[in-house]
């Protein structure tokens, strides 16, 4: 069997190492296309070597842009890599403009595509990533859910036929770095359990000043140090509207390779965010998360109070230092073996045929 992964950001670079092990174990040839979506080192190369992901065959350098001049850009750049490849799978991974660019150009090629992710609803059409999910969804012709919660929302779209539940690949990773990284030090020179882990980069928290001096004004203000992992996009927003960052509580850092990343919310007694990735990390990693977010695409999360979603910043100081609850998580994103499921699917499918 032939697969071909594109992928072209960080949570997808995650995605791919257990599924780049799992095909290369099974004896199957895997191309990866690297979009260049993420085209900064810290947030694409040194993941692939952190997480001994082979390196990309086919790097398209795309680069930022508006939605639609990205997605245009990567469809055209993918179009002739998978032509040339006639793979008897093209996997795209999550809900990025990649996984979007890489399930059109294939379509277009009658070739078969398999999301993995599939199935993962927030609700709210203004996040281009809910375009980009759903969009996938009804072009694939195989749909590797995480939880049975995507399999539900999956057959209330008409896609049961197309689903098999697999669990969650980032389960897989996370679980196998948190043993590894479990002794280090907490980074920047933090107490263990003494500080909270934040990342903010969503257009709904970053594009419009006010509400960006309204965030960065409530880290600020939290009780405990606040290790902040700038996101570019943030960065560039800050010193776009004139807003400082790295005082009152804040100690701002690059984002981390993502086992240090791993460690420090290991490290840490909590996580606030407005990332998908982070909110199940921390979840699968035991630390409480508030989510700056009306909704989540992972309500497991939200279960015994694991996850509280606080789009108003109201009581962020009580609600981000809360102890953990004491009720046990369950194994709702599977057991660590999605990776094997997954590469077990698309072989017998390609065998059914």
């Amino acid at each position: 069997m032939k697969v071909v992964s594109v992928v072209g950001a960080r949570p997808q670079f995650v995605k791919l190492a257990p599924v780049a092990q799992a095909l290369d174990g099974a004896g199957h040839e895997h191309v990866i296309v690297h979009t260049g979506q993420h085209y900064d080192a810290a947030m694409s190369d040194v993941f692939f070597a952190d997480l001994r992901i082979p390196a990309p065959d086919v790097h398209l350098a795309v680069g930022s842009g508006s939605h639609g001049v990205q997605t245009g850009a990567m469809l055209a750049a993918i179009e002739p890599v998978l032509a040339d490849a006639a793979p008897d799978w093209v996997l795209v991974y999550g809900d990025t403009n990649s996984t979007l660019a890489g399930a059109v150009a294939a379509v277009k090629l009658h070739l078969p595509v398999a999301h993995l992710e599939a199935g993962l609803r927030s609700f709210n059409r203004l996040m281009p990533e809910e375009h980009n999910r759903v969009l996938t969804d009804h072009a694939a012709d195989l749909l590797l859910a995480p939880t049975e919660v995507a399999m539900n929302h999956l057959a209330n779209e008409g896609l049961a036929a197309r689903s098999e539940l697999v669990g969650d690949v980032m389960t897989d990773v996370c679980l196998q770095v948190r043993d590894a990284v479990a002794g280090d030090a907490p980074p920047a020179g933090l107490d263990r359990g003494g500080y909270l882990v934040a990342t903010i980069h969503r257009a709904e928290n970053t594009d419009d000043p006010d509400r960006l001096r309204a965030v960065v004004a409530a880290l600020e203000a939290l009780p405990v140090p606040v290790l902040l992992l700038a996101h570019p996009r943030l960065r560039a927003r800050c010193e776009q509207h004139g807003i400082e960052l790295g005082t009152g509580a804040v100690v701002v850092a690059d984002p981390l390779p993502y086992p240090a990343m791993v460690g420090a919310v290991v490290g840490s007694r909590g996580v606030v965010t407005d990332s998908g990735g982070l909110q199940k990390e921390a979840f699968l990693l035991g630390r409480p998360c508030t989510t700056l977010r009306t909704e989540t695409e992972w309500p497991e999360t939200l279960a015994d109070g694991w996850n509280a979603l606080l789009p108003g910043l109201g009581g962020l100081d009580e609600v981000a230092v809360r102890p953990a609850p004491t009720a046990a998580r369950g194994i709702p994103y599977g057991s660590g073996d999605a990776a094997s499921r997954t590469v077990e699917a698309l072989a017998r499918r390609v065998v059914g045929e």
